[in-house]
């Protein structure tokens, strides 16, 4: 069960940035601390695969700050929310033989995180007057909710 909370956990941080998520379970992955070896996602902790997924989550970390990035609650940015969110929580439930149960608590979580984050975002903004500091904030709140996930995995 806690497997499962973990992985909706990871689906959050899915949902408040889309690459953080798999980024953080690559490198568990590849540091030894998410056994995956024998699953179809081995390849998360290859070599190069942390460091693939690092760069894609601080392109996205940039392009969010950027004035004309779309909401995240549009099809596109909401639908790659979720599917980050069911790979990461697959991920994060295959090192416990529960891939099936962490692709949808992934999912889950990264519903809860995609409007969750949203709401949370712009009421910071309307209380800081501009947005930069609520996102610099939920940027914040995604990187350290990744590392706690990630730490608790082992």
């Amino acid at each position: 069960m806690f497997i499962i909370a973990l992985a909706f956990l990871i689906g959050i941080v899915s949902g408040l940035r889309t690459m953080t998520a798999p980024a953080a379970v690559s490198w568990a992955a590849r540091l030894g601390i998410l056994p995956l070896q024998g699953t179809p996602l081995a390849f998360l902790g290859y070599a190069a695969t942390p460091y693939i997924f690092t760069l894609l989550a601080i392109g996205e970390l940039i392009n969010d700050k950027l004035p004309k990035t779309p909401s995240r609650k549009v099809p596109p940015q909401f639908i790659a929310r979720v599917i980050s969110g069911a790979f990461a929580g697959a991920a994060v439930g295959a090192a416990r033989q529960s891939l099936t149960f962490g692709l949808v608590a992934g999912a889950v979580g990264a519903v809860a995180g995609t409007l969750g984050g949203a709401a949370v975002r712009t009421k910071l903004g309307e209380v800081f007057g501009k947005d930069l500091p609520a996102a610099l904030l939920e940027d914040a709140v995604a990187i350290i909710l990744a590392i706690v996930v990630v730490t608790r995995l082992g």
